[in-house]
């Protein structure tokens, strides 16, 4: 029986380590959807698309340090056997990083003979860390089983997670851009939101499939009366996404806004869909959060100084936006 201190400190730290995951994968999702889509044919298109994401994408990064920090720290069990069985996925993803953040800085500087080839650095490094994520999550809820049908759960992960990147990268370029590229921003933004309705699809039905306890928690009970709802805001928000898209662009932007806000919504509900799957692991089906948590004094200490940085990168983080709201600007170095 654990001590009622470690009952909630736990979960503090799980808590905030999934939301550092799931505002990283909001915010580095459409940057890095924005690098996948940069066109190859034309030059001043990529230039806006990058600098629709010049102000934030250094920045967007940091959720992912935070929420990688978290995990070593507060639960170091875990990190161990997470990152032991993702070693490869992991090298690829910040080879892909380091790649974007090299290209992105090149591309400023170097003559404009040598700045397509940086385009096209910044365009693979992204695909290959998203493809590297979608990777690693399918193997994650796999519970990082070796068998080829795991495999090939984990390879079609990387291709919907990738789309849903591409998605929410779409979406952002409906709303920060204008004319030809805002339209051609929705026509990405209406293929890949089929893609990524698949996706979900597909991988509801398999989780729902990996486990009997995953079953048990979702049809076992009255709570598969949640399903229903949930079910309906999942078609709601897709057609009327695809509804809108193919209107684009409305008199005066008139909901611009609204493919983003939708592909926060369903980043938001897919998040909480695989938590509640797997709690109270963190490893799925081999360690719970409580097993896998640092001693008391750790955590404590780490509870301080989440307590100072998360509203400081919050705060930033807001400030960003706000400075550098609206439309999509030249931007100048």
């Amino acid at each position: 029986m654990m001590d009622a201190p470690l009952d909630w400190l736990p979960m503090v730290f799980v808590g905030l380590m999934g939301l550092s995951f799931l505002v990283y994968a909001i915010l580095d999702g459409y940057d890095l959807g924005v690098g996948v889509l940069l066109p190859l044919d034309n030059p001043s298109q990529r230039d806006s698309m990058i600098y629709s994401i010049g102000p934030f994408w250094d920045a967007n990064e940091t959720w992912l340090v935070m929420a990688i920090g978290l995990l070593l720290v507060a639960f170091p069990k875990a990190h161990s056997i997470i990152f032991q069985a993702l070693y490869l996925p992991t090298a690829l993803m910040l080879a892909g990083l380091i790649l974007r953040g090299v290209s992105f800085d090149f591309r400023t500087k170097a003559p404009s003979t040598e700045k397509q080839k940086w385009d096209f650095a910044f365009k693979f490094g992204s695909l290959l860390a998203t493809m590297s994520q979608g990777y690693m999550l399918g193997r994650y809820i796999t519970s990082f089983d070796d068998s080829w049908l795991s495999v090939g759960f984990a390879s079609l992960s990387a291709v919907c997670v990738t789309a849903g990147y591409c998605f929410i990268g779409a979406a952002w370029l409906v709303m920060k851009t204008e004319g030809e590229l805002q339209r051609k921003a929705a026509k990405w933004a209406k293929i890949t939101n089929i893609l990524m309705a698949i996706g979900i699809i597909v991988v509801c039905f398999t989780n729902l499939l990996i486990d009997q306890q995953i079953m048990d928690k979702w049809l076992g009970g009255i709570q598969v009366l949640i399903i229903v709802p949930i079910t309906f805001l999942f078609g709601f928000t897709f057609v009327t996404v695809h509804i809108y898209l193919g209107k684009v662009p409305m008199e005066n932007d008139v909901g611009c806004w609204y493919p983003f806000l939708a592909a926060i919504l369903l980043f938001i509900l897919c998040f909480c869909g695989l938590a509640y799957s797997f709690y109270p692991y963190i490893v799925p089906f081999k360690l719970t959060i409580f097993d896998a948590a640092s001693a008391r004094e750790s955590l404590w200490f780490i509870f301080v100084g989440a307590a100072v940085v998360l509203p400081m990168i919050v705060g930033y983080t807001i400030f960003s936006y706000k400075v550098f709201w609206g439309k999509t600007t030249k931007l100048n170095y």
